[in-house]
């Protein structure tokens, strides 16, 4: 017992009053987000919906009508998209033909960069800062700008050596991979500078060679910018279509993006072919994306905040 009570005296309790503060600007910005969320949500969701209509209906009505019929869903699209197999010039032959060019490139661009960067942060070497300088003015040139060049110099290697790289997917590989490493190798560098230098050090007071320190220390501690870079790389190259229209001139063989472009006409468009192969165009990027997401925001922000 205390003091105070054993004298008899009243000491007043103060009780802490919980209140809710209201603040109307929080609410407002709330609302705001969500409206710019539905926003850029809406040619998505209208896209979707498009895809599971049938084709007449896409001239009479609009594609909010199926809010109040939602029986007119249907994947009578998707079957008849499909049907068509593994056939020269279906959609499924373009899916498997971008796969095959996506993922080459993509882990070309990874792997390349990856050792590249190692060799301009923990190399000894004269010139690493002069290269690495080089490098990063190479991300301001254009694609564009060295359409032609590379296209005639594919000719002049082809009637070289008899390799035939224009028209052929190791030539649009070949291009991707060469405009993906200067980002690649900048995005890598700027990571690997954080990881101390003393760890490889010990390593090579142990005897462990440089490519022990690389495939033991440097690459697992790499990881999150390296997943950042592949995701980066594969959704560039999956999504592309003007390399793809001016290297794959010839071959029977085109890319996704290639054959929702071909579906454009004059004074029409398939639409409902164009909405269908949309959405089973972005199904792997999104699995890609969803996969590697934890290391997404860790690889862009590396070497930002030392």
């Amino acid at each position: 017992m205390s003091v105070a009570e054993a004298a008899g005296l009243a000491i007043p309790v103060r009780r802490r009053r919980l209140s809710i503060h209201f603040r109307p600007s929080r609410l407002v910005l709330n609302v705001v987000l969500v409206l710019v969320a539905i926003f850029w949500l809406v040619p998505t969701i209208s896209l979707t919906v498009i895809s599971f209509r049938p084709e007449g209906l896409f001239g009479i009505s609009g594609w909010w009508t199926v809010l109040t019929a939602p029986s007119q869903l249907t994947i009578q699209n998707y079957e008849t998209l499909l049907s068509t197999g593994f056939a020269t010039g279906g959609i499924l032959d373009s899916l498997v033909t971008t796969a095959a060019i996506t993922v080459p490139a993509t882990i070309l661009v990874t792997v390349l960069s990856s050792l590249a960067a190692y060799s301009l942060v923990f190399g000894r070497w004269r010139g690493r800062t002069a290269v690495f300088l080089v490098i990063v003015a190479l991300l301001v040139v254009p694609v564009q700008v060295a359409l032609i060049p590379v296209a005639q110099l594919y000719d002049a290697f082809g009637n070289l050596t008899g390799l035939k790289l224009f028209g052929s997917l190791p030539g649009v590989i070949i291009f991707h991979v060469a405009f993906g490493l200067p980002f690649g190798v900048f995005l890598m560098r700027n990571f690997y500078t954080g990881i101390p230098k003393d760890l490889l050090e010990a390593g090579r007071i142990d005897g462990a060679g440089e490519w022990t320190l690389f495939r033991r220390v440097v690459m697992p501690l790499g990881l999150p910018a390296a997943a950042s870079l592949a995701i980066f790389q594969f959704i560039w190259v999956w999504n592309d279509l003007l390399v793809g229209l001016v290297f794959l001139g010839g071959n029977p063989h085109h890319t996704l993006t290639i054959f929702l472009f071909s579906q454009t006409r004059t004074l029409a468009a398939n639409y409902w072919v164009i909405s269908t192969g949309a959405m089973i165009s972005i199904i792997v990027p999104l699995a890609i994306f969803f996969s590697f997401q934890r290391y997404f925001v860790r690889g862009v922000l590396a070497g930002a905040v030392k």
